[in-house]
Formats: C-alpha cells, structure tokens, sequence
C-alpha cells in the first residue's frame, strides 16, 4: 500500500489544479492514494471523495452565514477522515476560508501542510498572515508578486508559475467551434462567463441577459454561456427566458478563446482570457452589505487579477453597482467597434501571460515539492526511531 494523501479543493479553478497534482504526484509514486474534498476533474483523476465541493461553493462575507452550519459539517467530516486514514501529507488548494481552519487542526495532528494557491492576504485580511506561518509547511504561490510578500512575513513561500500557463488551450478551430454550436459564422462572438458557483451566476446574470439584449437591437451577434460543472447547463436555461444566449456545456477555453470579447466575473476565468489573449470587460457583484465590508478591507489598487498583473489598468472593472447591462453592454460595444482597442488590448495581455509562465510546469514544480516534503518528514521519523 502507498503513501496516503489528503488532497482538498473547494471550487472548480482549486478542482482543476489539484486533480493535474494527483495526476502528476501518481506519476512519482503510482501507489500513493488520495482522498478529501474534490470535484469532478479530482474524482476522476482516482481521488476518494469525502466531501463534495460543491457544498462549500459560497461566496461573500454575509452570503456564506447561512450556509455554515453544513460547512460546519463537512469540516469535522474531513478532519474525522484524516484522523483516521493519517495522510503523510495534506495539500489544500484555494478557499482560505475553510482550508485555513482546516490546517490549523491538521497541524494540532502532526500532519504536514502544503498549500497551494496563496490565499491573497496581500490584498485583504492581512491578519491570516500568522495562521500562514503557523499552520502551514510550505506555501506555493501562484503568481509572481507573492513569494516577496510571504518571505517578508517568514512564510516558507514558493512560486511555481500560474497551472493555467501550460494548461489553457482551444481543443477546436474556430470554424469547428462555430459550426458544432451553430453559431452564425459572419457574426462576431461575445462569450459571457457568470462564474462557476450559482449564487455568483445568479447575481450576474440579469445584467449579462440585458446587456445581450441591448447589443442585440444594434447589430447581429453570437451571444455564449459555458456552463461550468458546479452550475450546469439546466441553471443557466430556466433563467434566460429569451435572452439572444445559447448555453453550453462546459467548453469554456474554446468559447473564450473564439470569443471578439468576453464578459467575464472577476476571477480565475480572467487569467484564462488573459492566457487566450481575449479582450475582455470584468465585472464582480456581492450583495450590499458584503460590498461595504469589503471596501474596508481590500487595499488594492484593482479588483481583477489581470490588472494586478500587469500592474496597471488594462481591461475595464465593473465593480458592483457599475455592473449594469448599459455598462457591460457599453464597454462591449467599445470593444466591438474598434479593432485597434482589441488589438492594444491583445498586446498587454500577452505581456501578462508572460509573467504568469515559467520554465518548469507549475504543477510539476508542485508535485516535486510536496514529495521533498514527504520524504524529509520519512527520514525525521526514521531518525526519531534510530535515536
């Protein structure tokens, strides 16, 4: 029998990233087994499902209270589980919120944390800093302002290089794309990513459908939905009525990288525009008081990572209250209408794709790492009994 290992993922970019890390720490030790919090890409890749992760997929500091009481519950249910199948190491990726408290107890067990996917207490809750510090082994950061940050703060910190770098590609052409889905093959394509969760896609979408609309009366258009795994498609079709906007079943790299413009929730899905090299206008909604909470805590200079990257503003942010269908459907149409926008616009994307690559595939850096980790412990324990 292998090496057992808890791995955890809270959300579908966290489900991703962790299955291609079973994939390639299998490759290293083909006996290893795996178990936690997964999705569909994680169960799929052989790992044994404690918790499901769609039922910690919440977002927003007051959204998530009502929730609590069954996240709550598929905490200690993954703590039960560790306790009894003792991993040699976890690997938590992303949702800070509960993977935090997860190492904390982990740790009390003497079980080795990796973390990947930095929680960004550069941008808000600077406070977790210490949680970091004590609760976790080795921290692997994801993009490339953050290990100066976590080494400031006497954090074992890492950069790997963003996963999606050497992951993010079109499966098909163009004209493949166009014609599978039906789409209208002279008419340019505005593909609108709600985000992965229901609750955020639920907010999103009202403004997405009128903006389709606006756009529509003015000239004729390909209008998209990539339905994520932790939504469906079934979500997305009860709501539309008869907005102009086909929805399909997952596909969303080839949707976003066939796409004139995306519009696109602020998150994992703009670094996947930026490495698609897409034009795109990002926008983000919460309910009123998570946004006044927020604006308290959050001490960036821009909400949208692509920004954050490139250090500057390159693709506009409609925050809240600016994300209307006028405004999402205005700054499409700025897109739209001007081809040397699209391409300045291409331009600095490229360059943002740029810093997020590396030399070394970053899940393959990753997996190196955690075995390091897992054989130092081995040769402690081994020294522990010898002595």
């Amino acid at each position: 029998m292998g090496r057992r290992i808890l791995v955890s993922a809270g959300e579908a970019s966290g489900d991703l990233y962790a299955a291609r890390l079973v994939e390639e720490l299998r490759r290293l030790e083909p006996d290893a087994e795996f178990f936690g919090c997964t999705g569909p890409r994680m169960r799929t890749a052989g790992v044994r499902t404690v918790v499901d992760a769609v039922d910690l997929a919440v977002v927003g500091l007051v959204e998530v209270v009502a929730h609590l009481p069954r996240i709550y519950g598929e905490f200690r249910k993954l703590l039960a589980s560790a306790r009894e199948n003792r991993p040699a190491i976890a690997v938590l990726t992303d949702s800070p919120d509960f993977h935090l408290r997860v190492a904390r107890r982990l740790k009390r067990d003497g079980i080795p944390v990796v973390y990947l996917v930095a929680p960004q207490v550069w941008a808000w809750r600077e406070g977790r800093v210490k949680q970091i510090r004590r609760y976790v082994d080795r921290l692997l950061c994801i993009f490339p302002f953050e290990e100066a940050f976590f080494r400031r703060h006497d954090i074992p910190a890492v950069y790997i290089g963003h996963p999606l770098s050497g992951m993010v590609r079109a499966k098909l052409t163009k004209a493949e794309f166009f014609r599978k889905h039906r789409l209208a093959a002279d008419r340019p394509l505005v593909t609108m990513l709600p985000g992965s969760r229901k609750g955020e896609a639920g907010r999103h979408l009202p403004a997405l459908l009128e903006a389709a609309e606006l756009l529509n009366r003015e000239r004729a258009l390909n209008f998209v939905i990539p339905a994520a795994a932790t939504t469906g498609v079934a979500f997305f079709e009860s709501r539309i009525g008869r907005a102009p906007v086909k929805v399909i079943e997952g596909e969303a790299w080839d949707a976003i990288a066939h796409a004139d413009v995306a519009l696109a929730a602020s998150g994992t899905v703009t670094v996947e525009a930026a490495l698609l090299g897409t034009p795109m206008v990002t926008f983000y909604k919460v309910t009123g008081i998570s946004w006044l909470l927020g604006k308290m805590l959050v001490r960036t200079p821009f909400y949208s990572m692509v920004n954050l990257v490139a250090e500057r503003k390159i693709v506009p942010e409609l925050m809240q209250a600016e994300m209307t269908g006028v405004r999402l459907a205005g700054e499409a149409r700025r897109l739209l209408d001007n081809a040397g926008e699209r391409e300045h616009m291409k331009k600095d994307l490229s360059e943002v794709a740029r810093r997020l690559s590396s030399v070394e595939d970053p899940i393959q850096r990753a997996a190196s790492l955690i075995w390091d980790l897992v054989r130092d412990d081995f040769r402690k324990e081994q020294a522990a009994h010898v002595s």
